[in-house]
């Protein structure tokens, strides 16, 4: 048996070289339209198009209209017969584009990483402890792998030994390297990005098809694709309308026949497909599609479209404070100067006395300080340092003979040999109001005289207030999730200007607001990343999980964050917002359109048969022939029109529901009902200049 050492990975020569930077998906349209169009002809497979009954239905009749095109006919030219046949089958053509070109946005960026795993290989650890190289689509749930630098990780996996850097970029897009070890809540890691340094002992947690990668290619396949909730419901709402206007359609030749007339096939089974919504029909599965793309390209992998469409329902938000409100690391946000002291005197010190401080605490120090006091700073080999340590509390520098110290109140007082009591009261009151404001002092010193204090608090993020006020105007409620004591947790969330406030949080608090929030018919969403918010994720609408967390957190929540950024929860609730607002705005542009297709077909239809009914005719259309015709290239073209609002979805505006339902209404019911009477007059003017009709 070969040592570790001799073995080699089976992978792609290129591995070996240095590894370049990876070149950005092509998801622009013009690179994509041309494979969309060839999917759009492939997907003409009644058997694809079974999941759209509506374009199946459209894809039926087109196939009957072509066959009377060879049944003779006096009432319809074979001219006329087949321009209608050919529009017929552009509007299913076109529809399968909508389709083709949302699939190909998403497509492009999961193809480019899977590129990078084809011919993976991995050392797989055997029963005896040995390890045996097998292709990385064998490996199975449970199985162990070793990995070692400039290895690609084989599949998603938890570290069960080691601890290495790992280049997440191919995922994440960060380059930067991050740290996976065992134990602990940075343990997971996920298949096809790359370790830098050491080894990682792995057990994989994922068989083929159900990893990271695979679900972010099944979120914008339409074959692949789990339909919601709400498009199922949507699709039977279709169905159901579709077989309504079957019946109308049904019963106009009988009325026909009454009346001592008669209707032409090829009039009524276009006329069918004008009526029925396939507007709606042909970019249902693009708009779900480009929404579950958006996530994708947020980096965010939603186990189901279920969890993104709640997410657009969501009621309350709980937010952890640290990393999603705050920075999570303490800055200073202002400096007190002692009495008798000057503020350059005390820039000065506090400057110096964090200048060799590398932690993120002292670097703001030094940040805020050149921005409130700009002054010449030496260099640091000029500088004898002194480090904090948990014993002293304190840190800074001997400088040309001079002592500079900060440090914690009680430490740096006992390093000047003063008492607490001894402060001068100005000093002591500013000391105690940063403590009561939920921040944490610390006090300056140069050659043993008291220079004043600085505050460090942990900054809320800029844009925050404003955020949260958006959130609040669509009706959504936010809680303030941390283990804060209630005073320092109600100072942070006045600042950040949340609706409640959940201070000393434990796992089993979490679980028991999420629970009270439900039982008030509430939808909630939650991030977080340990295994003690696994309960709370499972128990959430919406759980977002972050990718360097534990696995049992990632398998309980519905949504895994790629970039480990708890705010991208705010972003997600947009997404699934823009996501139902767009298919009900296009819901009802696509049903206000058949009312205008009424007065556009029906009285051109019955004017010879039922003269009364002329009064209706208020487009005052050419001829039957020129109605119909227009009616069926308006309902192809509007369904290229709209693809870009499909494909980028309709912009949610903070307000109310009943002001985005207003808006909605009167942006897409009133243009569903008047931009067909524009467009098929028009349509109809143009045919009858050329000749077409």
């Amino acid at each position: 048996m070969k040592s570790l050492g001799d073995m080699k990975m089976n992978m792609p020569a290129k591995n070996a070289a240095p590894v370049k930077p990876q070149e950005p998906a092509k998801t622009a349209i013009s690179a994509l339209w041309r494979p969309a169009l060839v999917q759009a002809f492939v997907k003409l497979d009644p058997r694809q198009l079974q999941r759209s009954p509506v374009m199946l239905v459209v894809e039926l009749t087109a196939i009957l209209t072509t066959v009377l095109c060879f049944v003779p006919d006096t009432t319809v030219p074979t001219f006329v017969a087949v321009q209608i046949a050919v529009w017929l089958w552009f509007t299913v053509l076109f529809a399968n584009f909508a389709e083709a070109l949302a699939e190909g946005r998403g497509k492009a960026r999961a193809d480019s990483l899977k590129a990078g795993s084809e011919g993976l290989s991995a050392r797989r650890q055997e029963a005896d402890g040995s390890f045996k190289v097998v292709p990385a689509t064998s490996l199975r749930k449970g199985d162990v792998v070793r990995v070692a630098a400039g290895e690609m990780i084989p599949g998603d996996g938890e570290v069960v030994e080691g601890i290495a850097a790992v280049n997440e970029a191919a995922i994440t897009g960060e380059s930067a390297p991050v740290i996976r070890e065992s134990g602990g809540d940075r343990s997971a890691v996920t298949g096809n990005t790359r370790l830098v340094s050491d080894w990682l002992l792995i057990r994989i947690t994922a068989n083929p098809g159900e990893s990271t990668l695979d679900r972010m290619i099944a979120l914008v396949e339409g074959a692949k694709r789990q339909k919601t909730p709400n498009e199922v419901a949507l699709d039977i709402l279709l169905i159901g309308l579709t077989l309504i206007f079957l019946l109308v359609v049904v019963t106009l030749q009988p009325f026909a026949h009454f009346a001592n007339g008669s209707l032409p096939l090829v009039f009524l089974v276009a006329l069918l497909v004008t009526l029925i919504p396939t507007t709606i029909g042909g970019l249902l599965s693009a708009i779900g599609i480009a929404g579950m793309d958006r996530l994708v390209r947020l980096n965010v992998i939603a186990k189901s479209g279920r969890a993104v469409e709640a997410a657009g329902d969501v009621h309350v938000l709980l937010l952890d404070k640290t990393g999603t409100i705050t920075f999570g690391n303490r800055r200073c946000s202002a400096v007190v100067a002692a009495p008798g002291v000057s503020g350059r005197e005390l820039a000065e010190g506090a400057l110096l006395a964090s200048l060799a401080d590398d932690t993120a605490e002292g670097k703001s120090i030094v940040e805020y300080l050149r921005a409130l006091h700009p002054q010449a700073e030496p260099s640091l080999d000029e500088l004898t340092s002194v480090p904090f340590s948990a014993e002293t509390r304190l840190s800074g520098v001997d400088y040309q003979g001079r002592v500079f110290r900060k440090g914690a109140v009680d430490s740096l007082l006992a390093f000047i040999g003063q008492q607490r009591s001894e402060l001068l009261p100005p000093l002591s009151r500013e000391i105690d109001k940063i403590a009561q404001s939920g921040g944490t002092p610390l006090l300056v010193c140069a050659d043993g005289k008291l220079l004043g204090a600085i505050h460090l608090k942990d900054v809320v993020k800029p844009g925050i207030r404003e955020r949260f006020a958006e959130l609040r105007k669509l009706g959504i409620r936010t809680v303030m999730v941390t283990g804060d004591n209630p005073l320092t947790a109600a100072a942070i969330a006045a600042e950040a200007g949340v609706d409640d406030v959940l201070a000393e949080a434990t796992p089993e608090k979490k679980l028991a607001r999420i629970r009270h929030e439900q039982n008030d018919g509430r939808l909630v969403a939650m991030c977080g990343d340990g295994a003690n918010d696994a309960p709370a994720l499972a128990q959430a609408d919406v759980g977002m999980a972050m990718n360097d967390g534990t696995q049992a957190a990632r398998e309980a929540a519905n949504m895994v964050d790629l970039d480990s950024d708890p705010t991208k929860l705010l972003d997600v609730v947009q997404i699934g917002k823009e996501l139902l607002v767009t298919r009900g705005a296009l819901t009802t542009f696509s049903i206000a359109n058949d009312v205008a297709k009424y007065f556009a077909i029906l009285p051109a239809l019955f004017a010879t048969i039922y003269p009364q009914l002329g009064v209706l005719n208020i487009m005052h259309l050419q001829s039957p022939q020129s109605a119909i015709l227009s009616a069926i290239v308006f309902n192809a073209l509007i369904i290229v029109v709209l693809i870009p609002l499909a494909l980028r979805g309709v912009r949610v505006q903070a307000a109310s529901a009943a002001a985005l339902l207003r808006r909605n209404l009167l942006i897409y019911g009133l243009g569903g009902l008047l931009v067909p009477f524009v467009g098929i007059k028009a349509i109809d003017m143009l045919l009858t200049a050329l000749h077409l009709v």
